[in-house]
């Protein structure tokens, strides 16, 4: 370019910069920036700030700082656009403490003031860097400043109180927002649903959601499945069922994800008839199938490769395997493929069974082309759960090979399976396993 007569503009420059960054040739942006720089062509603030972006985009912060150094020199004053990107690239590099700095010297010496980018950019990267009470303090800091703090701001406070375990506190800042004036949205209420529901606070959850319809907000299927799932995972369907009876009272589809989640609990609980009605009611099988899902079909929910793995588990948790490779079958005429969760299950419920003959057939079927070219191969899981079949049938020498064959392929028993070896060992008081084999555990 530096040939090219008459020389581009910076404007030209520029352009041709975004077009490479958009790309996210980021050398090849620098090199083109490093090319205007030895041209006539003076650099712009915005030009300057666009470099520094792609130097921290590089996990190179530090050389986006000595660009900060060519604003001065030229005599251009770096604006709030050209703090927030350096901000960003601190956290993007792990410097914490450095970007907090940052931010507090803005303030402090008031270089610019901050915008609704800054405060989520400094909010957004304490809480993913795990400074969620550092971020929560900020907000009270923001508040003081022209540009408070929004919406996204207090959701991302928030779902990271969650996921730190410290609901309550979550909650006092989410009526905090709503006396500020902040409406939340349905993604702040999403985040204080899931974690009311992981502490088993079913209705504080409830309640919540009742208060998200007082004040108009639309509740979504994620929101719902989130207390679906919940109870289900704590074998309360009936209270599921309540929940996705609300959700087509409010017209909310159920969809896949609830589905399973319902399966898995009836499976949980025994109630595998419920769990094969629900699945029939969904496209591809003929059956009246679960009142709720009458409609079903008509919402277009098609069950899915987790759905069946998570009703297979169901029927082999209750040892109903002709049912389970009943089922086994089905999927593979809707075109739905196994996979080596779904054969790991269904060995796991043969040995479980007492039915290690068919076990061996399904193991040995699983090293063939066909099966490791649709990921069907034996895993970790797969060696652990035969093993532990065999040992439990006092099958020592057959467990021995297969802990021999397991290492081979570059896998390790886990802890059941070593103490269940140790244990037989003991019992049998005989050297039958040299050092080394006993070493491989």
């Amino acid at each position: 370019m530096l040939r090219m007569r008459p020389q581009p503009s910076v404007v030209q420059f520029t352009k041709l910069l975004n077009v490479v960054i958009k790309m996210k040739q980021y050398r090849v942006a620098l090199n083109l920036f490093d090319e205007m720089r030895q041209s006539d062509a003076l650099a712009d603030e915005y030009t300057l700030t666009v470099a520094i972006n792609c130097y921290c985009l590089l996990n190179r912060v530090d050389f986006g700082f000595a660009i900060l150094g060519s604003f001065f020199k030229l005599g251009y004053k770096p604006d709030v656009t050209t703090f927030n990107t350096l901000i960003k690239g601190l956290f993007l590099d792990d410097k914490v403490v450095d970007a907090e700095k940052l931010f507090k010297k803005l303030l402090t010496l008031k270089l610019c003031e901050p915008n609704e980018v800054t405060i989520l950019t400094v909010i957004n990267g304490l809480c993913k860097a795990g400074h969620t009470l550092t971020a929560y303090d900020l907000l009270g800091l923001f508040e003081k400043t022209s540009c408070k703090p929004n919406v996204f701001s207090y959701s991302t406070v928030i779902d990271s109180l969650c996921k730190d375990r410290m609901v309550d506190d979550a909650l006092q800042l989410l009526a905090k927002m709503i006396d500020k004036g902040i409406s939340p949205d349905i993604v702040t209420y999403s985040s204080v649903v899931q974690g009311l529901c992981n502490f088993g606070r079913w209705k504080d959850a409830k309640d919540l959601i009742s208060e998200m319809v007082a004040h108009k907000i639309s509740v979504n299927v994620v929101t719902f499945n989130i207390l679906v799932d919940a109870f289900c995972k704590e074998g309360m369907v009936n209270e599921a069922e309540d929940i996705v009876e609300i959700m087509m009272q409010r017209n909310v589809a159920p969809n896949t994800v609830t589905c399973n989640a319902l399966i898995d609990g009836y499976s949980l609980v025994g109630q595998i008839d419920k769990a094969r009605k629900l699945l029939d009611s969904m496209p591809g099988r003929c059956a009246d199938g679960l009142k709720l899902f009458q409609d079903m079909q008509a919402r277009h929910v098609f069950p899915n490769l987790v759905t069946y793995n998570t009703l297979l588990n169901g029927l082999c948790m209750n040892k109903m395997i002709a049912e389970a490779f009943s089922f086994l079958h089905i999927m593979e005429e809707k075109g739905v493929s196994p996979d080596i969760i779904t054969y790991n299950t269904l060995i796991q419920g043969l040995c479980k069974n007492g039915t290690l003959e068919i076990a061996r057939i399904l193991f040995k079927s699983l090293p063939s082309k066909e099966m490791e070219r649709s990921g069907c191969a034996p895993d970790s899981v797969t060696y652990n759960v035969c093993i532990q079949g065999l040992l439990k049938r006092k099958l020592l020498a057959e467990a021995k090979t297969f802990l021999d064959e397991m290492n081979r392929h570059g896998f390790s028993p886990d802890a059941t399976v070593v103490s269940m070896f140790l244990d037989q060992l003991k019992d049998e008081g005989s050297g039958y396993y040299s050092s080394e084999s006993t070493d491989k555990c």
